[in-house]
């Protein structure tokens, strides 16, 4: 416990901490590790002890504290307040595709505060507008309008409604291992019952089926139409990522649009991590050249600067919204620095072609990835992936936390799944350079090694 900041008054304490805020020049050890030492106090105190328990459990190093981005092209370094960098190969679970701290979003963004931070709510704002057109140009056939949120949990709960307001139904199909968010009705449709089991009986009318199994869905369409339990839309993500990158087979998703069509039910696609070139295509359904009525946005959507997220539909699923456009509001989102933002993500992602680049460096990372699974095939189950969406899977919980710590502890940030604890996803921004990706797989390959000998001495004792 750092006693002196227990005698700081709150305007002391304030003072303080906006002084941290207009630090720019590298902190000293001694600035470092007092203000480590506060940071985890408030943590336990203020935020949640349970989040400092998780970092013990999968690092020696629980109490790291960011500080700041690298300098180097290409932003996919940041550093810890003790000045060590690391190689970010989580990405703020799929934020950074244009890397930390993108020049051209950053300009935007500061142009934009120089004019206007917030609006009015109700004049028209210029950049909402703009923002619209520019998806509705690269957004898969004929999606079209967009309700623009902060996240993309919110995304996901204004895709629910809109196909709830269009089809008048409320049953909804999702996958076993989904995960679309943990605000209410995005938690209806996440699958892991650690999360759910807490809000039973608040939770949406979802019925989780297993993933890709055709049959399966079939016969819940034809059952759901004979007994009046009609659907109102199913929610897929064409890649799982939390629930372990686990990709949707394109007949699959063919055939869902097959039968939402046939039985009047809208195609929804949580596209909030597979979108923004992460799997090597603009959006993870371009792969099967699969239309949804509706799509959710987030996560990259803000350049890794701002919080920004959409949820966009066709003109046909936008009528009962055009009918009452108060029926879904939000305060934040869409607002002038969210949208300079995502305009600009959207540039830097044409201009410096990074969903070919994803496309490329994801199969020559898999490539790697692979080796190792044939050189460690006891403790690496399978590696797999689309673009820069990449999971490592491991033959149990415990190999894939001693190798999550393994890597950070030589400079490479990854992490679990938060639904399959087997899986260690692995999604740099689509910046980082092919030498850094040499780098990560060596430093895998140490911890491997690592992990290897340490099972070897386990065995020689059994």
């Amino acid at each position: 416990m750092n006693i002196n900041r227990k005698h700081r008054t709150y305007s002391e304490e304030l003072d303080h901490v906006m002084g941290l805020i207009h630090k720019q020049d590298t902190l000293t050890p001694e600035e470092g590790r007092a203000i480590t030492e506060e940071v985890v106090d408030y943590w336990e105190e203020n935020v949640n002890p349970g989040f400092l328990e998780y970092r013990k459990s999968v690092s020696e190093e629980f109490t790291a504290v960011e500080w700041k981005d690298g300098e180097e092209a290409g932003g996919a370094i940041f550093k810890s307040m003790k000045g060590n960098e690391y190689i970010d190969c989580l990405g703020g679970f799929g934020i950074f595709n244009v890397g930390h701290r993108h020049p051209t979003v950053l300009k935007a963004v500061r142009a934009q505060l120089k004019k206007q931070a917030l609006h009015s709510q109700e004049l028209l704002d210029p950049l909402r507008a703009y923002c619209a057109h520019l998806l509705s140009m690269i957004t898969p056939g004929n999606l079209q309008f967009s309700f623009f949120t902060n996240s993309g949990t919110e995304s996901v709960e204004a895709c629910l409604k809109l196909a709830m307001l269009h089809t008048g139904r409320t049953h909804f199909v999702a996958t076993v291992g989904a995960f679309h968010g943990k605000t209410m009705g995005a938690l209806s449709g996440t699958s892991k019952s650690a999360y759910r089991s807490p809000f039973k009986g608040a939770l949406l009318d979802f019925t989780h089926l297993p993933l890709n199994d055709i049959t399966a869905l079939e016969n819940h369409f034809e059952s759901s139409e004979f007994t009046g339990h009609e659907i109102a839309g199913v929610v897929l993500e064409p890649v799982q990522g939390e629930g372990g990158i686990n990709i949707c087979t394109h007949e699959y998703l063919r055939k869902a649009r097959e039968l939402c069509t046939k039985y009047g039910a809208c195609l929804i696609f949580d596209e909030v991590q597979t979108g923004m070139g992460r799997t090597g295509k603009m959006w993870g359904c371009d792969h099967a050249q699969v239309v949804p009525d509706i799509m959710a946005v987030g996560k990259a959507f803000g350049g890794g600067v701002m919080p920004a997220g959409a949820c966009v539909a066709s003109a046909k699923l936008w009528e009962k919204y055009i009918e009452n456009p108060f029926v879904m509001t939000t305060t934040f989102g869409g607002n002038p620095l969210a949208m300079a933002a995502a305009i600009a993500t959207m540039q830097v992602i044409h201009k410096e072609n990074l969903v070919k680049q994803s496309a490329e460096k994801g199969e020559y990372f898999l490539a790697g990835l692979k080796e190792l699974q044939r050189t460690y095939p006891e403790i690496v189950k399978e590696a797999r992936g689309l673009g820069l969406m990449i999971g490592l899977e491991f033959h149990s919980n415990e190999f894939g936390y001693n190798f999550s710590s393994g890597t950070f502890e030589r400079g490479v940030l990854v992490s679990g799944t938060l639904v399959n604890a087997r899986v260690v996803r692995i999604e740099p921004p689509l910046t980082i350079s092919y030498a850094q990706i040499d780098k990560v797989l060596s430093v895998m390959d140490e911890t491997l090694t690592q992990l290897q000998e340490n099972l070897g001495k386990v065995q020689s004792k059994l």
